[in-house]
């Protein structure tokens, strides 16, 4: 006789994660080289991001004319994947770049809703600590159209492949059905085929994008441990005696550069598109088990 039985997953084996950038310069070789530089290569000017794979191994990828949303053409880029010393040979001659999103540390405007500035405010439940509001928290106070200011930190995992789904996951949920994907996907380029490592997800599922729905217009994500921001412009659906009128409408900067430019959903994204549409909510800070941190959180409504 066979016979059948279920089993359980086995649990995912935990890798090491650091939240503090501090930490990780001491503790792990690698942190220090990832990152953005800018210089000339035969003779162009060049932009390369190199992202950590663990165990002295980067993906690096080549923007001719400069970095993404500073100077990249539009062309083609080139990948590859490259041990630490020939990482070093490669960059010494090129200045490592540290960006910061214009709209870093931007005051919230008199008539705006302080969600989260540091400590607990009756617009926001979630866990606080060290000054930060961690992935899992949620707004409670509905709101119609906005516009929506958040600082996110992603944390350092680079025991986890590139564009793995467990490599700093959270999301903006809009109304708890409009996903705008946060994720470490730096060092990625949205053309799946243009990438030198295998991707475990698909391309709209990474950082900037509309869950599953579409990709950013521009690849925006800086290096895991830097501050990043997005500037959310929302417009509701509208409804009709229970009759859709008009689509939820975004425009969305990401470290200041535009990513998606009044973008019209026709349904949620993801789980969110099981759920009915509203022309008021709240917005989720979704938890996926990864240390992803928030600061200076603020909602003006229009």
């Amino acid at each position: 006789m066979l016979t059948l039985g279920l089993t359980s997953a086995a649990p995912k084996e935990e890798v090491p994660t650091w939240t503090d950038p501090k930490l990780a310069q001491e503790e792990h070789p690698d942190f220090a080289l990832q990152g953005e530089y800018t210089g000339e290569i035969d003779g162009s000017y060049t932009g390369i991001q190199v992202a950590a794979l663990d165990e002295g191994k980067f993906h690096l990828l080549e923007y001719q004319g400069g970095l993404p949303g500073a100077g990249w053409d539009g062309s083609a880029i080139t990948a590859s994947v490259i041990e630490r010393s020939a990482l070093i040979v490669e960059v010494e001659d090129m200045k490592k770049i540290k960006r910061k999103s214009p709209t870093l540390g931007k005051d919230a405007p008199g008539k705006a809703l302080v969600i989260f500035d540091g400590k607990k405010t009756s617009y926001i439940e979630g866990e606080i600590s060290d000054g930060l509001l961690w992935a899992g928290a949620t707004t409670t106070t509905p709101v119609r159209d906005f516009f929506m200011h958040i600082e996110f930190r992603l944390p350092y995992k680079p025991g986890r492949d590139l564009s793995s789904q467990d490599r700093g996951n959270s999301g903006i949920y809009v109304f708890n059905n409009y996903e705008i994907q946060v994720l470490d996907s730096f060092g990625l380029d949205f053309d799946q085929e243009n990438n030198a490592v295998d991707t475990q997800s698909e391309n709209a599922q990474w950082c900037g994008s509309f869950y599953k729905v579409k990709t950013p217009d521009v690849p925006m994500s800086l290096p895991p441990l830097t501050w990043q921001t997005y500037d959310i412009d929302y417009t509701a659906p509208r409804f009709e005696e229970d009759k859709k009128v008009s689509n939820a409408r975004f425009t969305v900067r990401h470290n200041g550069v535009i990513i998606h430019d009044g973008v019209e959903l026709e349904k949620g994204t993801g789980g969110g598109a099981k759920r009915p549409e509203a022309e008021e909510g709240i917005i989720l800070f979704q938890g996926h088990g990864n240390p992803v941190a928030f600061r200076n959180i603020w909602l003006e409504k229009k």
